[in-house]
């Protein structure tokens, strides 16, 4: 399988290098308009003499002569979101290893080390906080590192390596060291990348905790999306510990400079620091997502309590109204039945009649104001 894929690589490089009339006759006649508008392969192309600029070739395979007549040298190539096709000339001329030209072709993989023979293969997350929205954009880089060479492959806009590359060539002293320096200051610019983010993380887990007390009914969804944020940024930062352990495992092997160990020692403090404040996050947002459960039941609790009470205060309420109803029914059933117009009711004619109705009419309303009194209901 290896085989197939360096065989496909090969392929790929042969038709980098065919004559621009055989290109001509393979290729469509128009180009598709997506690709008129893809950003430049090469972002910089750069060949190095003691920590100097010497030349910035126009193409890989120029840069690639360069090392030929001097293999002291040092070449740096950027690239942005390569296609597969235009990582084949690079696999054969540096001897880049397929698996990990795979992967740079994929991307999407997780921060990793590996070493294939002299080269170095690296796989790092760069992390970016934007104010405006809130959130955290995350961005990935892959490193291949030999002897004489520098190949950087970025799927996002960030880490910018332009900075880094300003910085080296502006120490002459430190670039010298070759592709080890290169890779000790992108480890430190994406890791320098982390402290906005680390902050910007700080202000909105404050934020999260003023919302939780003052009863913000959307905060429980940014809890949850905040800890997502903060479990990916972990995933970003904290397999570096692991990958600097490894880097540093080879410096005796390796003859790596003293200068250049004691700045990765430095990246590796700064990096110990970011992984615990990154953990306590997650650890606080936990707490807080558990507090705001718990204060989103008291408040439930407390409204049900509330309409409990509500509701008993109407059934008091009707009790006294059903009881005053059955008083007042008492001595209108009485005078209606008096009160009708027929000539053979037995009382009508009696003289104590009237008395009779009104202690009959007052007695009932006197005994059921008693019974309803007695259960409370008045």
């Amino acid at each position: 399988m290896v085989d197939r894929r360096r065989a496909s690589l090969t392929a790929l490089s042969t038709l980098a290098r065919r004559p621009r009339s055989e290109l001509a006759l393979a290729a469509p006649p128009t180009p598709a308009p997506a690709d008129r508008q893809r950003p430049s392969l090469i972002v910089d192309n750069a060949v190095y003499s003691s920590g100097r600029r010497v030349a910035t070739p126009d193409s890989v395979a120029e840069s690639h002569e360069w090392l030929v007549e001097d293999p002291e040298r040092l070449v740096w190539l950027g690239l942005y979101r390569p296609e597969p096709a235009e990582l084949g000339e690079l696999a054969e001329q540096y001897d880049l290893p397929d698996l990990a030209v795979e992967d740079a072709i994929k991307a999407h993989q997780r921060p990793k080390f590996e070493r294939y023979g002299s080269t170095l293969f690296v796989v790092l997350k760069a992390a970016r906080y934007v104010d405006a929205a809130e959130e955290v954009e995350f961005g990935e880089l892959h490193l291949f590192l030999g002897p004489n060479f520098a190949i950087t492959v970025r799927h996002s806009e960030s880490p910018d390596l332009s900075r880094v590359r300003r910085r080296l060539e502006s120490e002459p002293a430190l670039l010298e060291k070759g592709s080890e320096a290169v890779l000790y200051a992108i480890l430190d610019a994406v890791v320098d990348g982390y402290s906005p983010v680390v902050a910007g993380l700080a202000t909105d887990i404050d934020e999260i905790e003023t919302e939780v007390f003052r009863g913000d009914p959307g905060v429980s969804r940014r809890i949850y999306e905040l800890s997502q944020e903060v479990l990916e940024f972990q995933r970003a930062a904290a397999p570096l510990t692991g990958i600097l352990a490894a880097i540093a495992a080879g410096f005796d092997k390796y003859g790596v400079d003293e200068e250049l160990r004691s700045y990765l020692r430095d990246v590796a403090d700064h990096v110990t620091s970011v992984t615990e404040r990154v953990e306590a996050f997650r650890l606080q947002l936990r707490d807080i997502l558990t507090v705001n459960a718990t204060l989103v039941a008291q408040r439930q609790n407390e409204e049900i309590r509330e309409l409990t009470e509500a509701s008993i205060a109407q059934g008091e309420e009707v009790k006294k109204i059903s009881a005053w109803a059955a008083i007042l029914f008492a001595p209108t059933l009485v005078g209606t039945v008096y009160g009708m117009n027929f000539d053979d009711i037995p009382e009508l004619r009696w003289d104590l009649g009237y008395p009779f109705a009104l202690l009959l009419m007052a007695g009932v309303s006197l005994a059921l104001y008693a019974v309803f009194k007695r259960r409370g209901w008045i």
